[in-house]
């Protein structure tokens, strides 16, 4: 129990002092005019409040990643406590943050954008693959599960593939509408019950004095998978996620000023954080140990463990709640990844979204694939979400590295998580068996390392060329207008 304490608490220090210095290295400047207002469409470049866009951030970037994530990353044990408060703070918040502002920085522009300006043009085709491939997987995943969760709650009355197809429609209408039609409007209730069933949980394991473990660095999972790199691709959102750099460009559009940067992006990054804490040490502590919550997980998935979780600490009604609480995380990030993706899509050919038609031929595909991948095992999908997830959270630490560094700021504070894991990327591909190359560990520790050197080195020798350049490090945003 008291690593748990204990962890929170360092969640909020984090915040409250590391999250503060983030802010004065970038340097937010209050006075420069952001795009919410520069390129203001009424569709997708909308002002909006402090507290509606950090409720709206939370959602989009907390999907089932912060609770299915740390449910599956507590077989490891205690260990998980330590990725996430240490990855939450030095890696994800600041992830978050520098995504976000850089992003107000440069007209609202996406991952993709931002890469073939500060990683080279080329970068900028990669990472549309990526990124393409990254919220096409998170649209499925997010509507797979909430459709699972939904068929268990109902007792199987309703039919699977129904509440599919009703979750779609809702994500059609929320991917075309603009931005303060639906995702303005009602997100920020939703933020409050997803707030509310996570802190239900989170005070009962406290009130009930749930046995909850201290820390170790002993490896519990039942199947003695290695917790390098696998828990850094277990638990992602949380920690670390490259799928928020997808959603935080949403958010950059209708940030009013940017000394709100802080409490929007690092501050719901911490929030986030905090979720997955909830759920990892409900996931360790309620089970008869660990090899009691594996067979639990094999039998029903982590929607089985959310479904128990909630139940025993809040009863019937409250645990319905809560269980609501998580089907709601899923469908609010998906509706922003379809969101995301049009928008991706609209940036790269050059398409105007003022037009409902232009807006429709690009987002009809993006759903027709996505029900096709509805069909792949959910398993399956998930591990190749991880993947790409922390592949795209590597490209983004590095434009933030590339950012800082052309500045003549403190670069450290994204170059250093940016390394660890770009080797943590690598080790994965190389080691696991069903999707990488299944090189035994100890060469894939060795190749990886080897790799990571050269990607560095390659980061290094760009970024001094782009010094002795004459170079644009932010936009002036009043150039430019949506078309």
């Amino acid at each position: 129990m008291l690593t748990f304490l204990v962890s929170i608490v360092l969640l909020i220090i984090g915040y409250l002092t590391y999250g503060k210095y983030v802010e004065r290295v970038f340097g937010e400047n209050e006075e420069r005019p952001t795009p919410a207002y520069v390129n203001a469409d009424g569709i997708d470049y909308v002002p909006m409040s402090t507290p509606r866009n950090s409720l709206i951030q939370l959602l989009n970037i907390a999907g089932v990643g912060p609770v299915f994530g740390p449910i599956a990353g507590a077989l490891y044990g205690p260990v998980a406590f330590v990725w996430i408060v240490v990855g939450c703070i030095f890696a994800g918040a600041v992830h978050d943050y520098l995504t976000g502002m850089i992003s107000i920085r440069n007209r609202g522009a996406h991952l993709p954008e931002l890469a073939a300006k500060f990683l080279g043009k080329f970068m900028k085709h990669i990472v549309n693959i990526f990124a393409l491939l990254l919220l096409l997987l998170v649209g499925t995943v997010f509507v797979t599960s909430p459709a699972m969760l939904l068929h268990n709650l109902l007792d199987a009355k309703i039919g699977l593939v129904v509440i599919t197809l009703l979750i779609f429609a809702y994500y059609i209408l929320a991917t075309l509408l603009p931005v303060d039609k639906i995702i303005g409007r009602f997100y920020p209730l939703f933020g409050a019950l997803l707030v509310v069933s996570a802190f239900g949980v989170g005070i009962g394991l406290v009130v009930t004095g749930a046995p909850i473990p201290n820390l170790t660095f002993q490896n519990m999972h039942p199947n003695n998978l290695p917790i390098f790199p696998l828990i850094f691709f277990t638990i992602t959102c949380g920690a670390l996620s490259g799928f928020h750099a997808t959603q935080s460009p949403i958010i950059s559009r209708t940030t009013q000023n940017e000394k709100n940067g802080r409490k929007i992006f690092y501050g719901m990054m911490i929030a986030e954080g905090i979720i997955a804490m909830i759920w990892a040490a409900a996931a360790m502590s309620l089970f008869d140990g660990y090899g009691g919550l594996a067979e639990l997980i094999a039998a029903g998935g982590p929607a089985a463990v959310v479904s128990e979780v909630s139940i025993m600490m809040l009863g019937t009604i409250g645990g319905t709640m809560a269980i609501l609480g998580v089907i709601i995380l899923p469908i609010t990030s998906g509706d922003t990844a379809f969101r995301a993706a049009r928008m991706i899509i609209a940036d790269y050919f050059s398409i105007g979204q003022k037009a409902f038609a232009k807006r429709l031929v690009i987002a009809l595909p993006l759903f027709a694939i996505s029900y096709m991948l509805t069909k792949m095992d959910f398993q399956v999908l998930w591990r190749y979400f991880s993947w790409a997830n922390q592949v795209t959270a590597v490209i983004a630490l590095w434009v933030g590295a590339m950012y800082l560094f052309l500045g003549y700021k403190n670069h450290w504070i994204a170059t250093i998580p940016a390394i660890f894991m770009t080797d943590m990327v690598y080790l994965y591909i190389f080691f696991e068996p069903t999707m990488g190359f299944g090189i035994p560990m100890t060469i894939s520790h060795m190749m990886a390392v080897v790799a990571t050197i050269v990607t560095v080195g390659i980061f290094f020798v760009a970024a001094y060329k782009k010094r002795g350049i004459s170079f644009t490090l932010d936009e002036d945003v009043s150039a430019f207008k949506e078309m």
